[in-house]
């Protein structure tokens, strides 16, 4: 019984798809097929062909009247004089023409009607040509009277004269007269063959454009405009052809607007013509070319639509017929280019509707002239713009069917990217369910077990969708970023404006199935109808990647301590912290002692493993609360919180202490390492760099003072203040030059060989404080440096200098040389030596007297630089000494090269000669080398009679010091004639021996710098 109810519903299954199957073809092909073959053999067949033109032609005499001054006596007294014709070609003529028609009831029997079929009439008068009596007339703008009447396109005469009757009448445009006898039959036929037509032309046509207008409006496409556009300037061009062009949708138009209507048809069904064929190809034409001569086609439309408004009738259809024969004959060349290289159904079916319009134009035109149908009987004006209609609409449809194939396959495109992408994509209803995903999602979230009934809970943490779904749902444009750990959802929202979809970023989750290995998710969602469209992309490597860079910002990588900007940041949050009060911030500044040594000859992969060890050595000592930093290679910064500097004194020794207390192991290799620590208490106000500063300033104290040292400042130590005094005085240098307090002094600097003949000095730079005392000249000098305008400073001592040279050289007449010491910072600025350049040009008298005094250190530092500088000064007069010589890295050498005048020994030499053997053997060995290499020997800081005695049997040249004379000012430099006039120790003048007038005839002079 179960295999009998199995068979029977297999039967009833087969026979229910056989049932469905004949269904779909009968009524999706076989019912189209047919009506299509109907139709045509309903069109093509010979008994529906329109019967031969009905009537008997009548003939007539016809007179033209140009200056419409004929009556009916007169036209009737001139017509039988005309010849007789059955057809009169008005020739555009738009003036009065008279003609006579004679009827013979013998004729045709049931002839009773006279009818004029040319639609070009505008005005018929007729006469009985027997009384003169007015028949009847007829006119395009008023109602017809008497026995006259419209007549489909013509105009009929519904009465019979056997004398004949004569007619006026007015046309316009292309007419040409004639006339035929009607039955009453014949006339009713030809009637309703005429509304037929323009029936089947208007509803055909206006039902197609309407169709295509509202398919344009459901789907907003303005090519659909465009189709139903052009499909109403085709209803009008069949209107002019059948003569039904004076109404509009069935109604009659104003007779006055006529003529303007039917010539402006022409050009637009022109420019819709050429546009719609712009747009359907407008991805071929490029293959096609020619587009000067299509644009030229174009540009014509707007010209032939000023001539349709301005030209009367027998001007305009000239033009007519010449721009729109040439617009036809290069679309036919396009089409015919189009269909070799882009051959499309679209061309295709183009070609057959511009073709079918052509052939049904030369067929009645053929109709017209031969009388007879050519081609196929059926195709006249009407069925011509049907079919070239629906030809084109087949066109269009082809073209959509094009684009819609195109879409097809983009989308068939995006499905396969849509599953391919390796970032998970999902759709998610209202509900929380997923509707659609991709692959990389399946995998990602591990989706087993159907494709259906998947939901966000089964894989993330319960309703957290809901969250991202109200704000897709509530937000027009905004960022939502969400985090998820576990079971525990915390939710930070940030609403910021957008452009576009909201995005909603920063989703962190953890799938259950995962246990404790957590990954990390980013979800991407935005509000399409009642659905979230979004993605979720795996981040947790990227997390991780975060997370080390975020620490790699304030942690330095070889050790993990906190890098500069990490303290900084700690730094800021102490002061900031109500938990630290400013009062509190006490910062150690830690340096390694000549542990270059070990990278120089271990090389730094062991260095790198030393200082990961002290690194931990100094943290074993630390507090919770206190952070270390790695400020530089062997540098640290420690940081203490919530301590007393006694506290922090206490643990920076334990510091040094641990680092110090057993050697490095690194490999076979032992290291031991010995640190320096300075360490403050920050008085209040200082700020975070200036106290790392400090801290440094006080390591280096405790380096000086031996390896292993601590250093302690408390916040009312004396350096603070001093500090504070330096930062100020750097402030000063920030305003322009000359500074409120700079000032110069001069010392004196005596020749030993001549001490009373000559009155050279150095210039010396001073500077007054606001209190009235004296700034030492070494921190003036360094807040300068300090600041950046050490350059300017010097230019100002060099231009003070020269100008007071310049304005009393009289008064310097015993003056041989004056030393300028110029810092290295300003040597070595481009900038500066052309500004000195200018000044030596300005003050060239001057520039004489100048000795420019190079330290050593500078001068050997870059050597062709300092030789094409010494070049320069002595080429504009000026003379060079090498200042602080043997205190730098002398090389002797390098001597010989530079082209200097003087050598002007370190004073640290000279001041300890007594005590030191050695500084007097070095000083020796320099006054030596200055005059062998033929330069003056200048000894500086003189202090007593016994060191003079001692430069003196060493044959030293100058000395300068205390011992001759202290800075002087200016004007004191001008009262004297000599160095030695300033001495007044004794035992000083007592060396250098009494003054001695040398006569003025022995042409002796004291000995200057050369």
């Amino acid at each position: 019984m179960e295999w009998f109810e199995a068979k029977r519903y297999r039967t009833w299954s087969r026979s229910g798809l056989t049932i469905n199957a004949f269904s779909q073809l009968f009524s999706y092909y076989a019912v189209p097929v047919a009506i299509g073959i109907l139709s045509l053999l309903v069109s093509l067949y010979p008994a529906a062909a329109p019967e031969p033109e009905s009537g008997t032609p009548l003939w007539m005499h016809v007179l033209s009247d140009p200056d419409g001054h004929l009556g009916v006596d007169g036209a009737a007294a001139a017509l039988p004089s005309q010849p007789l014709q059955t057809r009169y070609d008005t020739h555009l003529s738009e003036t009065p023409i008279w003609f006579d028609i004679h009827t013979s009831r013998s004729e045709r029997a049931n002839a009773t009607t006279t009818l004029f079929p040319s639609r070009h009439i505008q005005q018929i008068a007729c006469f009985d040509a027997r009384t003169r009596v007015p028949i009847g007339s007829v006119s395009r703008n008023q109602a017809s009277s008497g026995e006259m009447t419209l007549s489909g396109s013509g105009i009929a005469l519904i009465s019979e004269r056997p004398g004949g009757v004569i007619c006026r009448a007015i046309f316009s445009g292309p007419a040409v007269l004639s006339a035929s006898q009607q039955s009453t039959d014949e006339l009713k036929r030809r009637n309703d063959t005429f509304y037929r037509r323009s029936g089947l032309l208007e509803g055909g046509l206006v039902t197609l454009a309407a169709f295509v207008l509202i398919t344009a409006v459901v789907n907003r496409d303005w090519v659909y405009v465009l189709f139903a556009a052009w499909l109403f300037g085709n209803l009008r061009l069949g209107a002019i052809s059948m003569g039904w062009d004076d109404r509009w949708l069935g109604y009659p138009i104003p007779f006055g607007w006529i003529s303007l209507i039917r010539k402006i048809t022409v050009p637009v069904y022109y420019i819709l013509t050429c546009t719609l064929f712009q747009n359907l190809f407008r991805n071929d034409l490029s293959r096609v070319g020619y587009r000067r001569l299509f644009q030229t086609v174009l540009a014509l439309g707007p010209v032939l639509l000023l001539a349709s408004i301005l030209l009367p009738v027998p001007l305009y259809l000239p033009v007519m017929w010449g721009i729109a024969s040439c617009a036809i004959a290069v679309l036919i060349f396009m089409l015919a280019r189009l269909l070799v290289l882009a051959p499309s159904r679209t061309a295709l079916w183009y070609s057959a509707a511009l073709g079918v319009a052509l052939l049904a134009s030369l067929s009645e035109v053929a109709s017209a002239a031969f009388k007879t149908h050519f081609f196929f009987p059926a195709l006249n004006s009407v069925t011509a713009a049907l079919v070239s209609s629906l030809m084109a609409a087949l066109a269009i449809a082809e073209q959509i069917r094009a684009e819609r194939a195109e879409r097809l396959r983009v989308q068939a495109e995006l499905r396969h990217a849509y599953e391919a992408t390796p970032v998970g994509l999902f759709t998610l209803a209202s509900d929380g369910s997923f509707v659609r995903w991709n692959t990389a999602l399946e995998t990602m979230l591990d989706m087993k077990g159907g494709t259906t009934g998947r939901h966000w809970d089964d894989y993330f943490a319960a309703d957290s969708w809901q969250l991202i779904y109200s704000h897709a749902l509530n937000s027009d444009s905004a960022e939502v970023e969400l985090s998820r750990e576990r079971s525990d959802c915390v939710a930070d929202t940030a609403a910021t404006p957008g452009i576009g979809l909201p995005t909603y970023e920063g989703v962190i989750a953890a799938p259950r199935s995962g246990g404790d290995k957590r990954r990390h998710y980013l979800v991407r969602a935005a509000y399409a109808g009642s659905q979230l469209e979004g993605s979720i992309q795996d981040v947790t490597e990227r997390q991780q990647a975060i997370r080390t860079l975020s620490f790699l910002a304030d942690h330095d990588p070889l050790t993990g301590a906190l890098n500069r900007r990490g303290i900084d940041k700690q730094i800021g949050h102490t002061e900031n912290s109500s938990a630290y009060p400013a009062a509190s911030l006490i910062i150690a500044y830690l340096d390694l002692d000549r542990f270059k040594l070990i990278n120089d000859l271990f090389g730094h992969h062991i260095g790198d493993e030393v200082l990961k060890q002290v690194c931990l050595r100094i943290e074993s000592q630390l507090r919770p609360s206190d952070r270390v930093c790695r400020i530089g290679g062997d540098e640290f910064v420690i940081l203490f919180r919530k301590s007393s500097i006694e506290q922090a004194a206490s643990i920076s020794q334990s510091i040094i202490d641990a680092i110090d207390r057993e050697p490095y192991q690194i490999g076979r290799r032992a290291f031991h390492v010995r640190a320096s620590l300075g360490l403050i208490e920050s008085p209040p106000g200082l700020s975070a760099e200036d106290a790392i500063s400090t801290a440094d300033a006080a390591c280096r104290e405790a380096k000086l003072n031996g390896s292993g040292r601590v250093v302690v400042y408390t916040r009312d130590a004396a350096m603070f203040v001093e500090r504070a005094r330096d930062l100020n005085l750097i402030e000063r240098f920030n305003g322009e030059l000359p500074l409120a307090g700079l000032f110069l002094e001069m010392q004196p600097i005596m020749s030993l060989k001549t001490p009373y003949d000559a009155l050279d000095f150095e210039v010396l730079l001073r500077m007054r404080a606001p209190d009235g005392t004296i700034i030492p000249p070494s921190k003036a000098i360094a807040a300068a440096e300090a600041n950046g305008t050490i350059s300017a400073l010097d230019k100002w001592v060099m231009e003070t200098t020269l100008e007071w040279i310049d304005q009393h050289r009289t008064m310097l007449s015993h003056t041989r040389f004056i030393s300028i010491n110029v810092s290295g910072a300003s040597l070595n600025d481009e900038h500066f030596v052309a500004e000195i350049g200018e000044l030596f040009h300005r003050y060239r008298a001057a520039v004489p007297l100048l000795c420019i005094e190079i330290t050593e250190g500078v001068a050997l530092h870059d050597l062709d630089n300092t030789r094409r500088l010494v070049d320069n000064l002595q080429r504009l007069g000026a003379k060079v000494a090498l200042d602080d010589f043997g205190a730098g890295y002398t090389s002797f050498p390098y001597l010989r090269d530079l082209p200097a005048d003087a050598l002007k020994i370190d004073g640290g030499f000279v001041r300890n000669m007594q005590e030191l053997s050695a500084n007097a053997a070095i000083v020796e060995a320099i006054i030596g080398l200055a005059r062998n290499l033929g330069m003056q020997s200048i000894a500086e800081w003189v202090e007593d009679a016994q060191t003079l005695e001692i430069l003196q049997a060493m044959r030293v040249d100058y000395v300068q010091g205390f011992a001759i004379a202290r800075p002087q000012s200016p004007d004191v430099i001008l009262g004297a004639t000599s160095a030695a006039d300033f001495i007044t120790d004794p035992e000083v003048l007592a060396l250098i021996g009494p003054r001695i007038i040398s006569p003025s005839c022995d042409g002796t002079s004291p000995q200057a710098l050369h």
